[in-house]
């Protein structure tokens, strides 16, 4: 999957992500929250063990997961 940067609002509405694990690199987060507010997508599962299993295989070590509520909330 190649990194796209995406809001995390443009991720709970698409229908790609919604009910799924969501392992964004280079986020950026909410100051007053400390929310993740956007990141680059790089890679998406429904499975949490599997997706956490790819991140640890990849060069990729400090990715946030996050779910992805389909109500749309974080």
């Amino acid at each position: 999957m190649g990194q796209q940067r995406m809001h995390w609002d443009e991720i709970c509405r698409s229908d790609e992500y919604k009910g799924r694990w969501v392992a964004l690199d280079e986020c950026r987060s909410d100051e007053e929250t400390g929310g993740v507010t956007e990141g680059a997508v790089v890679d998406v599962d429904d499975d949490l063990v599997e997706l956490c299993a790819r991140i640890r295989e990849s060069d990729r070590k400090n990715c946030a997961i996050l779910f992805c509520d389909p109500s749309g909330e974080q």
